[in-house]
């Protein structure tokens, strides 16, 4: 479909799916039976679930199109308009937000400067001064690609720095936030707090390998870090393997050195271990400073942060991967922290001090939903990500941003960033539950997750060619337990409701 059909589509189907909610009243309100006995099986009453399943319209119908009713028709409206926590389903309305905005190929650029002069007095390689690492929001700045700026930065001729590197986060206005906020775990990679230069997410990766012949376990750990004492080995226990992490009776908390005071069985084989840095402020600096000497440079000051000062000279610019690229990972793999470094980026791009805020992108998101989706409430938004325990929007909300989106020029973009049922991403495992449901291929899907919400959003294709957005949302102390009964939400969906 080239820009101009996909264009037309658009304006159609926006005409079309404003008629979907006034028409509501009319759609099918009765779970389907298998549904609604999964959902007994969880113990969630009905009335904790909120559902909204509708058909797009093809290119085919939308220019047949006699009544908006007559294509607009939900196919099962249950509770659609109550207000629920969606847990990581609110990524859909931040990454179709920042992909409208700013488009599939807006890339974060990552700068270098120097405040000093290169090669004086017969030194070739050697920076007299500062080298200056200015952040852009980058959500995906890891190993790979501080290594590619490195290189960078030594091909353009630095190779020792008689200064220090300073890192300028200011991009985003972002207060210090305890990671331990949410639900005390500090340690877990999913409670990262964004940044203006976010490092590899501010996590360690240990990975445990057995070594029978030697009775002991190897331990390596990526990225390297500085300043931090961490061990290369562990001790072996024989046996099995069991609750591995509780036996290893790990220390992460103490920022200048990790311990292991327990074992690790020799059954257990290779394990890996993703853990938050304890003191995440100080990450960023510690890392820089390891990779800088890894990759051959030397430095005589120290990593610190500093605001970019007003005399330095560009030395470098590399942009990151795509905006297309980026929505993927948030949305195939639930990525907490790159959906707010999206969030906060709208902002960044789109106000005139050219900085981003919670309050910032929250107030822009107001406004665009009130422009482009009149005829819904606007979600209540706290970070972008889902992981809060105060956002809330509503199935018939997040079914008009899917319609909305299912007719934009960006239309196949935003759904190729949402997992494919039984293939990849959050929801690979519907397979293992059912290996013979329909909707496995069928169905691109984003997931929520959290203590007493469960949700699935997105796009399903039946066995009849009819494509449809779904919506469920539960909200229940037992919705841990309703993941099956989505399922087969899903399932009747890819069946066309049979």
């Amino acid at each position: 479909m080239n820009l101009i059909a996909a264009c037309a589509l658009f304006k159609l189907a926006l005409a079309l799916f404003t008629g979907i909610f006034s028409a509501t009243a009319s759609a099918v309100d009765i779970l389907p039976p298998d549904v609604a006995a999964a959902l007994s099986r969880a113990g969630v009453t009905q009335d904790a679930i909120s559902v909204l399943v509708t058909a797009i319209p093809s290119m085919a119908t939308a220019t047949t199109v006699t009544t908006t009713t007559q294509t607009a028709q939900p196919r099962l409206s249950l509770r659609a308009d109550v207000p629920r926590n969606p847990a990581s389903v609110m990524k859909l309305v931040t990454t179709y937000c920042a992909l409208n905005a700013l488009g599939p190929d807006f890339t974060w650029k990552n700068r270098i400067y120097i405040d000093g002069f290169i090669g004086q007095n017969g030194n070739p390689g050697v920076l007299d001064g500062n080298l200056i690492i200015r952040g852009s929001g980058d959500p995906k700045l890891v190993l790979e690609r501080i290594q590619d700026l490195f290189a960078a930065v030594q091909a353009k001729g630095v190779r020792e720095i008689r200064g220090d590197i300073l890192l300028d986060r200011s991009v985003f206005n972002v207060p210090d936030k305890n990671p331990a906020d949410f639900d005390d775990e500090p340690l877990r990679p999913y409670n990262a707090v964004p940044d203006g230069l976010l490092v590899n997410f501010k996590s360690l990766i240990f990975t445990f390998t057995p070594d029978e012949a030697n009775q002991r376990v190897t331990v390596r750990y990526e990225p390297p870090i500085a300043g931090v004492e961490i061990p290369t080995e562990v001790s072996m226990a024989k046996g099995g393997c069991g609750d591995w992490k509780s036996a290893l009776r790990a220390d992460f908390f103490t920022p200048t050195k990790i311990s292991f005071a327990g074992k690790m069985g020799a059954g257990c084989g290779e394990k890996v271990w993703a853990v938050a840095y304890s003191e995440p402020r100080a990450y960023a600096a510690r890392v820089i400073q390891a990779m800088w000497a890894e990759a051959g440079g030397k430095l005589t000051g120290q990593v610190r942060e500093a605001a970019l000062p007003p005399a330095a000279k560009l030395l470098l610019s590399a942009e990151s991967l795509p905006l297309s690229d980026i929505i993927a990972d948030v949305n195939k793999f639930s990525n907490n922290v790159m959906a707010q470094q999206v969030f906060l980026t709208v902002s960044a791009q789109t106000s005139a001090n050219k900085r981003g805020s919670f309050d910032a992108s929250k107030r822009w998101l107001a406004n665009w939903w009130k422009k482009n989706l009149p005829a819904s409430a606007a979600p209540t938004i706290e970070n972008g990500s889902g992981l809060s325990r105060r956002e809330r929007t509503s199935a018939s909300a997040l079914t008009a941003l899917l319609q909305y989106a299912a007719a934009s020029p960006h239309a196949e973009v935003f759904a190729n960033s949402l997992s494919i049922a039984g293939v990849d991403g959050t929801v690979v495992r519907m397979k293992d539950r059912n290996p013979e449901s329909v909707a496995l291929g069928r169905a691109q899907l984003k997931t929520g997750t959290l203590r007493d919400v469960a949700a699935v959003a997105g796009y399903v294709t039946s066995i009849s060619g009819q494509r449809y957005s779904i919506v469920a949302l539960v909200n229940h102390p037992n919705a841990g337990a309703a993941r099956p009964a989505l399922d087969k939400l899903v399932e009747w969906t890819a069946r066309d409701g049979n």
